[in-house]
């Protein structure tokens, strides 16, 4: 069993998990930097290096972690790393006798469509556009995980995709949370589905002992609506009109002033819930539930201040509190006002 991607994050739980596991002999543990979990015999190096397929020998199912999703990476490095390491990943596996390849993605690749249905199951067709942070990767790499098999007979693959991760975690979507008020886009139906670190973990252990393959939506069971959210999180909505929300993200996103593009407010505005039905069919259950998910991201993000996907320094948030929430995705005038200026000047 190999892991890449493995000293942080999911890959490191899944390191320890399946090191631990009396179903699994040994665990191979690649990283560009070594890890905590000294039960597992480590390779350091960068998944884009074709050596590591040399590294793979004698591993029947491989973990694929290594994905860069990061708000503050260069867009372009990003893709060029996220493609390239899965690319070299896959064939890497294949050259050295790999039976199975688990990819993560995410149930963003779905897209967050106002047609959805409601939960989704795994064989929907993905919909989703790049115009989101690292959707365009995702798809990318599903696409990759999809021609795999026909290039390389006797290769299996199987993708585990996550609804809105929540553990350890910093993404756009859990930013939305950081805000003063909850953007609500008038005439939208959000729905609301997390998936606890822990759970996806188990998931991924699920596909790696090949309890279940295929494609595979993981997530806590059901949903909530925006009014639940808004009466378990306390913060009260802000609604604005879908022009005046989605022109305002977009703009300043140009300017750089905020990581997150206008695409991202479509999984605020739209439903994209999963119904995880392979995984429950095979026996998996989620251990957390939405209201317990959604109650470690706010406590996670106590004390953070983040207006339109910027995190803000006390200072800036308090000017902002006494300003009003009227502002919280606009960015505030002031910073509007700045980035008139600037160009200006430029």
């Amino acid at each position: 069993m190999a892991v890449t991607g493995a000293a942080s994050g999911p890959g490191a739980l899944l390191t320890q998990r399946l090191a631990e596991s009396e179903e699994v002999k040994q665990v191979l543990a690649i990283d560009e930097r070594r890890g905590e979990v000294t039960e597992a015999q480590w390779h350091v190096l960068d998944v884009r290096d074709p050596a590591i397929a040399e590294k793979l020998r004698g591993a029947d199912v491989v973990v694929h972690l290594a994905v860069d999703l990061d708000l503050g990476t260069d867009p372009a490095a990003r893709t060029a790393y996220n493609v390239r390491g899965t690319q070299t990943v896959l064939t890497a596996a294949a050259a050295a006798g790999v039976r199975r390849v688990v990819l993560c993605t995410s149930a963003m690749v779905y897209g967050a469509l106002p047609d959805n249905a409601v939960p989704l199951a795994e064989d929907a067709e993905l919909r989703a556009t790049a115009e989101a942070t690292g959707v365009g990767d995702l798809l990318e790499i599903e696409r990759l995980g999809e021609r795999a098999p026909r290039a390389h007979p006797g290769l299996n693959v199987t993708v585990v995709r996550p609804a809105l991760l929540v553990g350890g975690t910093d993404t756009a979507l859990t930013r939305y949370f950081e805000s003063p008020r909850l953007l609500v886009v008038a005439g939208s139906r959000p729905t609301w589905q997390f998936c606890h670190m822990e759970d996806l973990v188990g998931a991924l252990e699920y596909a790696a002992l090949e309890k279940v393959e295929g494609e595979l939506a993981v997530g806590c069971e059901g949903w909530l609506e925006q009014e639940e959210v808004e009466e378990l999180s306390g913060i009260r909505r802000m609604e604005l009109p879908s022009a005046v929300a989605l022109g305002a993200a977009s703009r300043l996103h140009r300017l750089g002033l905020t990581p997150s593009p206008a695409g991202d407010l479509a999984y605020t505005m739209h439903p994209w819930a999963v119904s995880g039905s392979r995984l429950h069919a095979a026996g998996w259950r989620p251990r957390w539930t939405n209201e317990e998910v959604l109650a470690e991201l706010l406590e996670e993000v106590a004390g953070r201040h983040t207006v339109a996907g910027r995190r803000l320094g006390r200072k800036d948030a308090t000017t902002l509190g006494a300003a009003g929430a009227t502002v919280a995705l606009v960015g505030t005038a002031a910073i509007v006002r700045r980035a008139r200026k600037a160009r200006r000047r430029a």
